[in-house]
């Protein structure tokens, strides 16, 4: 996700494209690891599974050491490219509120679409999507982080570390609330292995 999408950033200054290709990365990642290992690429949402009570608590920590090492690899591979930053319009308490927001869609739509579906096309495919058009919408403002891994990698490349407790507290908080109002609800995911 970081290769492509970070890549795609020095490619184009086309917001459009920049957040298709992150949409476009979530959706592969899925399609290919979804089977095997739920395709955690995102450390955020996966400790708000783990609240949920989807995911066991000893993985927890080995899925967020492979999501940190795998965005500092792309990073370091593709170069200072495409850090999370706050624009220069908004102050830190809007843009953590926008992490927070954003986030916490994202989470949302995950466990919507996979209390829904068991079809890992469509699973893919939708959260793709929404990761796309919440980039697309709020990108611009805090380059729509949603997830850790995503901004802990570009940003160390890129020597922009002051914002990172930020952008790690605010994601988490987002899904974590997502989680906790979906498991009020009693909205469950369907298990990895009944995936098709």
């Amino acid at each position: 996700m970081v290769g492509l999408g970070c890549g795609s950033i020095a490619l184009t200054d086309s917001a459009l494209i920049i957040s298709a290709v992150f949409g476009i990365a979530v959706t592969i990642a899925i399609l290919i690891f979804g089977r095997i290992s739920g395709a955690h690429i995102n450390s955020a949402v996966s400790i708000a599974f783990w609240i949920h009570g989807d995911l066991e608590g000893k993985a927890v920590i080995p899925y967020i050491i492979a999501q940190l090492s795998g965005g500092l690899l792309a990073a370091y591979l593709i170069g200072p490219v495409g850090p999370t930053v706050v624009s220069n319009d908004i102050t830190i308490a809007t843009a953590a509120g926008i992490e927070i927001f954003i986030t916490f869609m994202l989470m949302a739509s995950i466990l919507l679409i996979v209390s829904r579906t068991e079809n890992l096309f469509a699973i893919a495919s939708l959260v793709g999507l929404t990761v796309a058009v919440l980039a697309f919408i709020f990108g611009r403002f805090t380059g729509a982080s949603m997830n850790p891994a995503r901004t802990f990698g570009p940003n160390l490349i890129s020597q922009q570390l002051d914002l990172l407790w930020m952008y790690f507290t605010t994601c988490i908080l987002g899904a974590s609330l997502a989680s906790l109002y979906f498991y009020r609800i009693r909205f469950r995911p369907l298990p990895v292995s009944s995936l098709d």
